[in-house]
């Protein structure tokens, strides 16, 4: 008799632990946590939910890193959580022809060991500890990606146990060149369709993975937020020409630096921090190996902080990058341009931040930012009525490589942005609302006040910097005035967000759907309807199945 999945319990000392994630908002209280080794468990554990009574009123969730922002994983309404981060190998597979990767398997997992193993890399994230099993659902991005495009463009199979009866689950290997257009659809889903939709991942199939840089050139620089507070001007002027810089590089356009060198090796996130953090910060990493790559640097850095440096003197001064920003920790270090190996590098700025609570949202931008969102982003940062060191807005660089696979390629559909923004606020409980002598999540849940600041602050930037449509990054609508919509994509699902959902965020008339997938939704429902009909896999914004068309009968 095969061995019995481990299974943790209330009573188990992990329980705790397992049955939450990274963002220390959300705490399930399932009836155990399945801690997977192998495809076969995750079968046997889905054949025993799906076989419960119960399971039809709750949910059975899935985690590889414990990355999710929301509550889609750990929450009061799920039964089952399948932990899979024990299946976390990587390795050549000769009978695919094809690198594996394991959905347990972490971004530093999938980094260091396709990298010794080969010399290749996945253009995935920075933060270590995500795991593969969401990120690459997601279409997942990172500091190659200019270079390289991203994670799902390197997609060949996807090995998920699905259960299209409700009843019975089916261990499916779904390919790239699969015959049967059922099992295109469902590789391509997991080009972008985000994770807990299909069924459970179990492993990934890659070929033609791209090779980094052997070097790279890092540098990290910050600017103190007194000198912006005497001269807003140059904050603006920072935001505007960072904005502009990229959208420069993808029309052609601006100045001839741009397009003398190729900056696609160049990845770049810009930190904006609320002024009482102390300084904003700016992260970069380009092709160490290109002779001209410190020169390129300079001048990039030369061309977003103009005016920053008078004949007497500097207004805005360059400072080290000293203080945690985010998901990134302390790059004091980094301060002066480094040549690392592409290895050590990734291992440098692996970071994840400390475990606390945190809210969320993203926006793709097509163009530079206008006028009114650069005065937005200005007036919440430097909100006098919101104190947070730890809440920002992270503008990464975009576009490249990126930009060139068609938006219905992958079920990613923007192919066209040259930012991508992250709004983000953290924050720990900091009250013993139970009164029990301890801060732990009972606080939080005891007392929502402790939350209500930091929700009110992001959802209140988010809309005032999208309120020309509707309080989110629309997507190009025929309906809308094209002024309305000229510099927005919508939404990144692996940065998901509920309050898409809801209209009194959301007044746009675009669904949180058209945010995340565009046209690409149409094609996701279809595939939801071969694989999971019943639904058994779902959350907050995850795909639905078609709705039944409706017929009116003649009298």
């Amino acid at each position: 008799m095969p061995a019995q999945p481990i299974e943790v319990c209330p009573d188990d000392g992990r329980y705790d632990a397992l049955r939450r994630g990274f963002n220390q908002r959300w705490v399930a209280r399932p009836d155990y946590v399945v801690v997977a080794t192998s495809t076969d468990d995750v079968t046997a554990s889905l054949s025993k939910f799906l076989a419960d009574p119960a399971s039809k009123a709750r949910r059975i969730t899935v985690r590889s890193g414990g990355h999710c922002y929301e509550n889609f994983v750990s929450a009061a309404d799920v039964g089952v959580i399948i932990d899979v981060s024990q299946m976390n190998r990587v390795y050549f597979d000769t009978s695919m022809d094809a690198y594996c990767v394991e959905a347990g398997a972490t971004n530093w997992n999938s980094t260091s060991q396709l990298y010794r193993l080969s010399g290749r890399a996945l253009p995935g994230g920075s933060c270590y500890s995500v795991g593969s099993g969401g990120h690459i659902s997601g279409g997942g991005y990172g500091l190659l990606s200019r270079m390289s495009g991203l994670t799902v463009d390197y997609l060949y199979a996807v090995e998920v146990v699905t259960t299209a009866d409700g009843k019975t689950p089916k261990v499916t290997v779904a390919r790239k060149d699969s015959a049967e257009p059922a099992l295109r659809d469902l590789w391509w889903a997991h080009t972008g369709g985000g994770g807990g939709n299909f069924g459970v991942i179990t492993r990934y199939w890659f070929r033609d993975l791209p090779e980094p840089p052997a070097q790279v050139l890092l540098r990290s620089i910050a600017w103190e937020w007194k000198d912006f507070l005497e001269r807003p001007d140059l904050f603006k002027s920072l935001v505007r020409r960072y904005g502009e810089f990229f959208a420069h590089e993808r029309a052609g356009t601006g100045p001839a630096f741009i397009h003398h060198h190729d900056y696609r090796d160049m990845f770049t996130l810009l930190k904006l921090t609320h002024m009482s953090a102390g300084k904003v910060g700016l992260i970069v990493q380009m092709d160490g190996t290109e002779e001209h790559a410190p020169a390129r640097l300079q001048a990039f850095l030369d061309y977003i902080t103009e005016g920053f440096v008078s004949e007497v003197g500097p207004y805005i001064a360059e400072t080290a990058l000293d203080q945690q920003m985010g998901e990134h920790g302390p790059q004091a270090e980094l301060f002066t341009p480094t040549r690392l190996p592409w290895l050590t590098a990734t291992q440098s700025l692996n970071d994840s931040g400390p475990n606390r609570c945190g809210k969320y949202k993203s926006a793709y931008h097509t163009a530079a930012f206008t006028e009114g969102q650069i005065d937005a982003i200005h007036r919440h940062l430097t909100d006098k009525h919101y104190s947070n060191p730890d809440a920002l807005l992270q503008v990464d660089s975009y576009g490249g490589a990126v930009n060139d696979v068609a938006p219905d390629a992958t079920a990613v559909p923007q192919r066209s942005s040259v930012l991508k923004l992250q709004y983000q606020a953290y924050w720990t409980w900091d009250t013993d609302a139970d009164e029990n002598g301890v801060f732990d999540y009972r606080d939080a849940e005891k007392d929502p006040t402790i939350a209500a600041p930091h929700l009110k602050w992001i959802r209140n930037f988010y809309q005032d910097v999208y309120r020309s449509t509707g309080g989110v990054p629309a997507v190009a609508d025929p309906v809308l005035p094209a002024s309305l919509t000229s510099n927005t994509d919508g939404a990144y699902v692996n940065y998901p967000d509920i309050d898409l959902n809801d209209e009194a965020f959301n007044t746009s008339g675009q669904p949180w759907h058209q945010l995340y997938y565009k046209n690409n939704y149409a094609r996701l429902q279809r595939t939801k309807k071969q694989w999971d009909p019943r639904n058994v896999f779902r959350h907050g914004q995850s795909v639905q199945p078609p709705r039944p068309a409706t017929t009116t009968s003649r009298s």
